[in-house]
């Protein structure tokens, strides 16, 4: 890895081709504030799944699954979040600057049939990044270089960011079950 030689940061290389780079805020830590953010966090994720497990719509998961892996297994150029990592349990990830550690409930991904963290109607970041329920805007210096993660994303064109595979939101049971009542009725009604 080397910087370039005006020292900007922006560009280092890798098995001799150039990769850009990006910047990351860091998260703020303050013990107490912290714990009670975090509970007051779980708290409205929580109400927010529901008795139903009520899903997050496709585009903010998207967003969301961008703001944790990034694009580079898709032949982008994000990145994934310096603060993912790897669960002790073999391909599940987890983010490590929440707090929230390695457990079933806070893995980030996950199929069709499990409930991931990524799939909460409201869910924050620690780096309030796009997709979340606590993003907040990059600020214009981040546009500057290295381009912060935040920023990168908020430029990205959105055909693009609806090509990110997720995993498909289940439709809720009672939504479900409204449309079959809606189809047996039709069905009665076409019948002699």
């Amino acid at each position: 890895m080397e910087k370039k030689p005006c020292g900007c940061g922006n560009k280092k290389q890798e098995n001799n081709k150039i990769v850009k780079t990006f910047s990351e805020p860091p998260i703020e830590k303050v013990p107490f504030k912290n714990a009670i953010s975090m509970v007051q966090g779980y708290a409205m994720s929580m109400v927010s799944r529901g008795f139903s497990d009520k899903k997050t719509d496709k585009t903010s998961k998207q967003l969301r699954v961008l703001s944790c892996f990034g694009n580079k297994n898709t032949g982008g150029e994000l990145p994934p979040c310096s603060h993912l990592k790897p669960s002790s349990t073999d391909g599940k990830f987890y983010c490590g600057g929440c707090g929230c550690g390695d457990r079933k409930q806070t893995w980030l991904n996950g199929n069709d049939t499990e409930y991931s963290k990524l799939d909460y109607p409201k869910v924050n970041c620690p780096l309030k990044m796009p997709g979340f329920t606590n993003y907040e805007p990059s600020s214009p210096l981040e546009a500057k270089e290295p381009q912060s993660r935040k920023n990168y994303i908020e430029k990205m064109n959105f055909d693009a960011i609806l090509q990110t595979d997720v995993t498909e939101p289940e439709m809720p049971k009672e939504i479900s079950e409204m449309f079959d009542k809606i189809l047996e009725a039709q069905k009665n009604k076409n019948q002699p």
